[in-house]
This record gives C-alpha cells, sequence and structure tokens, in this order.
C-alpha cells in the first residue's frame, strides 16, 4: 500500500477513512493522491505554499493524459473542500483552476467473429499437464466467457460467490461493484455450459465447497484477474488483432485490453439491435441496467462507435489526414 509522507499525510489518511465510512472504495484515490504528496516532499513545500501557482506547476509534472490529470485534480479538489469543512483551511486553492481539455476517446471494439477468434485462442491456453493448473487455466477462461459474453467488468468474475450462480435460472447476482449497484443477469448458454464445465472440474479436483468463491482453485483461494491480463495479450497476438494505443489529433483511439470485451459487448449489442430492425437509443436503458451503470447516460457514449469496422476505418482516415502520434 502507498505510504504518504508529506505534511498532509494524516490529513490525507483521515480524508481516505472518511470516504471509506461513507461507502466509497478506495480504487484509484490513494494513487491519485500520492502525486501530490510526492510532488509535495520533493520540492520541501510547506503549508503556505499550496496555493494555485504550485498546483499549476505541479500538474505540469503529472506524466498522464488531460483526462487523468482532471481526474486527479478532482479528487484533490474534494480532499481540499473535506479540510475546509473541518475547519483546517479556509480557502480551496484549487477552485479556481480550469480543467485541461480533453482528447475524445474511441475505444478499441472486437467484432463478434473476433470475439470467438479470441475465446478459441485463450481456451488454447489451458493446461492439463497438472490438476492445479488445469483448474486454475479453467477458472480465468471461465472469467474471460463471462466479460466476453456478458459485458462483465474484469473484477466482477473474480468477485462472485457460489451463491450467485442461480443454474435452475441461469441468472448471475453481481453484488455492489462500481457505483455501489447490485444486478441480476441472465446468461447465454454458452457461458452456463463454461461455468458447468468449470464447477463439475472442480468438484472433482478438490471436492464439494460450502460458501465458496464461484471460481475457487484451491480451498479458500478464488483465480487472479492478473493471470487472466496475460493470457488475454497472449490470445490477441495469437490472432493478430494487436493494435497499439493511439492519439491522432484531439482523439485517443484505445488498444485491445481487457476491459474492450466490455466496450465490445455493448457495441455489439446495440449494432444487433439496429440489424433487428430496432432503435439503439431505446436499448439504452435496458443496456445500462445490464451493464450495471448508474444512469443510462453513460452507456450513451457507445452510440458514438457502432461497430468494430467503423472504429477501424476511422483509425486509417485519421491516420491518412493527420499526422500520428502513437502512445
Amino acid at each position: 500500500m502507498i505510504e504518504f509522507t508529506s505534511f498532509l499525510a494524516k490529513d490525507l489518511e483521515a480524508y481516505l477513512q472518511f470516504r471509506i465510512d461513507q461507502g466509497f472504495r478506495y480504487r484509484k484515490s490513494r494513487w491519485f493522491f500520492a502525486t501530490l504528496d510526492r510532488f509535495i516532499n520533493e520540492t520541501n513545500a510547506r503549508p503556505e505554499d499550496l496555493t494555485p501557482i504550485f498546483f499549476l506547476d505541479f500538474r505540469t509534472t503529472i506524466d498522464a493524459d488531460p483526462g487523468t490529470i482532471n481526474k486527479i485534480f478532482l479528487h484533490l479538489g474534494n480532499f481540499f473542500a473535506y479540510l475546509i469543512r473541518m475547519e483546517k483551511i479556509t480557502e480551496n486553492p484549487l477552485a479556481d483552476i480550469p480543467g485541461l481539455s480533453e482528447n475524445h476517446f474511441i475505444p478499441f471494439v472486437f467484432s463478434p467473429e473476433q470475439i470467438e477468434e479470441l475465446l478459441t485462442a485463450f481456451r488454447k491456453q489451458i493446461r492439463t499437464s497438472r490438476k492445479c493448473f488445469f483448474l486454475r487455466d479453467l477458472a480465468v477462461n471461465t472469467a474471460m466467457n463471462l466479460m466476453a459474453r456478458c459485458g462483465m467488468r474484469i473484477s466482477e468474475p473474480f468477485r462472485l460467490k457460489d451463491a450467485h450462480w442461480r443454474r435452475d435460472e441461469k441468472t448471475l447476482y453481481i453484488e455492489k461493484t462500481k457505483f455501489n449497484k447490485d444486478r441480476l443477469i441472465p446468461v447465454p448458454e454458452k457461458v452456463v455450459s463454461e461455468i458447468d464445465n468449470f464447477l463439475s472440474a472442480r468438484t472433482a479436483v478438490i471436492g464439494e465447497l460450502t460458501g465458496a468463491d464461484l471460481l475457487t482453485v484451491r480451498p479458500g483461494v478464488a483465480a487472479s484477474k492478473f493471470v487472466l491480463y496475460k493470457y488475454f495479450h497472449r490470445a490477441v497476438k495469437a490472432v493478430g488483432i494487436e493494435r497499439p494505443r493511439r492519439i491522432i489529433g484531439n482523439i485517443t483511439f484505445g488498444g485491445p485490453t481487457p476491459h474492450s470485451l466490455r466496450h465490445s459487448f455493448a457495441v455489439n449489442t446495440l449494432k444487433s439491435v439496429r440489424e433487428r430492425g430496432g432503435s439503439a437509443e431505446n436499448a439504452l436503458p435496458v443496456l445500462a441496467a445490464f451493464l450495471g451503470h448508474a444512469d443510462w447516460r453513460y452507456t450513451i457514449k457507445y452510440l458514438k462507435v457502432i461497430d468494430a469496422e467503423y472504429g477501424e476505418a476511422l483509425v486509417n482516415f485519421c491516420i491518412k489526414h493527420k499526422r500520428e502520434d502513437p502512445v
């Protein structure tokens, strides 16, 4: 865990604990604050030095895209507002600092055919030489299918409990993820088969379990999402879908990541609705509920890229007509 060491350390820890008590999670908050904590130490700053000019100088040292820098300053602004409520300071030094202009972001989108190729390449990595490797790889493969075919975030499959899988209904209960939302989703037949196969193998290898994590690979130990990252990038390379993240003009084109599976699920779902003669716009509230968005307006971004072919064509067009700045 990142430790704070500047004169703000105690206040930062108190604020993070306050956030936890309010029901929020750490996520990236500690890293956001660590950037300021480190800069204060590097410049030997004192409390009276924390002026707007100090923070403008600090902002120029952050090696991140404008969107990330704006998030850091949003968190810092909330922290100083907290110090005002605690009567430790009287003014927020970030109050009048405008945000940076952010690039438009176009996520990488796999076509349905590419999804199938990717899942096949992922499945080929399952090792059968040892039971422990086989079960772990099978668990990660199950998680991969849940992300690709159900649009789950990468953390969600690895937090599932046995009780969350309702085999008779073919549904999964996803509990308190981002935005602290719960949701119940139907599971397609292909994923039902993957879950059944994994649970059968789990029982054969480690026996019957009670109250366990769904993706348990050893008693008391669940599979790790970090293994999925490694296998995912191997599969992407195997099927030749690699494309680096690019910044072209004021547009950032994302490269393939595990989270691209969630983007792809949403985009391909909207495209399917349109191909059947339906309205993608009218489908947004339902898709938002399925994905666990706090509001359907978070889902509307997927209308910008309605299919993988369009996204690739847009990249090629921008490269042709604008100097490319690879990241």
